[in-house]
């Protein structure tokens, strides 16, 4: 990778059956055409992210959909480097539900803290099946204003997709956000889809897949603004 590029590490595992897989590179390289920056980027599969992944070569780091992934711990390790160390970040689908286990294991003190698709019967079970499973569907969102989301998307009134069956667990979700962790996006219902650090400089993930716009030929506002963000610091 040149060193004057913007770096973006994958966390997940490639499928190129999976449809925010392929339109992920789309993705960024419309943002890049936008941005005027070279903008690289590098998959990197959950079972292969340990301690001695040089995750520091990094600029910004993207969670994407498509979990359980091969290694929970992998796509932990790599989002908490994110967070610790101020990289920009972006989580969407299965990457905004590990973000949030992310953050209650490792801020919140809540060890005991599981995804319920590979640990269902577990005890606080943070995030668990919607009470209808998003797959394939559209909806309203509701953003908050003044967040770092709707000044990507230059709105608080927006549509998305998704392609999701789990979420935060009510049960859980107020003592979740008490602290940095805001919710800032929330669909029809009023049930949460999108979260945000507040002291982060760009730390925001969502249940939805904003990504996919890539594919009907418009750049997602988050993936644009994911780059922006990387831009500012390495300039």
């Amino acid at each position: 990778m040149e060193t004057n590029a913007i770096r973006i590490a994958l966390i997940g595992d490639y499928d190129p059956q999976v449809t925010a897989h392929q339109a992920i590179p789309v993705a960024l390289a419309m943002a890049a055409d936008h941005t005027g920056r070279d903008v690289q980027f590098q998959w990197l599969a959950t079972d292969g992210i340990n301690a001695d992944t040089p995750l520091e070569d990094f600029d910004g780091f993207w969670c994407v959909p498509a979990s359980p992934y091969r290694d929970m711990n992998g796509a932990l390790r790599a989002i908490r480097f994110a967070r610790e160390r101020q990289r920009p970040f972006l989580g969407t689908c299965g990457g905004f539900q590990h973000a949030v286990l992310e953050y209650a294991r490792n801020v919140l003190g809540w060890e005991d803290a599981e995804h319920g698709e590979t640990s269902p019967d577990a005890a606080r079970a943070l995030l668990t099946p919607l009470t209808c499973a998003l797959v394939e569907a559209v909806d309203n969102i509701h953003l908050v204003e003044g967040s770092l989301i709707a000044k990507a998307y230059e709105s608080t009134e927006i549509r998305e997709g998704y392609r999701c069956r789990y979420g935060v667990n009510p049960e859980f979700e107020r003592a979740l956000l008490k602290q940095q962790l805001n919710a800032v996006g929330q669909d029809s219902t009023g049930d949460l889809r999108a979260v945000e650090l507040n002291d982060h400089p760009f730390f925001i993930a969502t249940l939805f897949q904003p990504e996919r716009a890539a594919l009907k030929g418009t750049l997602p506002p988050l993936v644009r603004a994911l780059i922006e963000a990387c831009a500012r610091q390495t300039s």
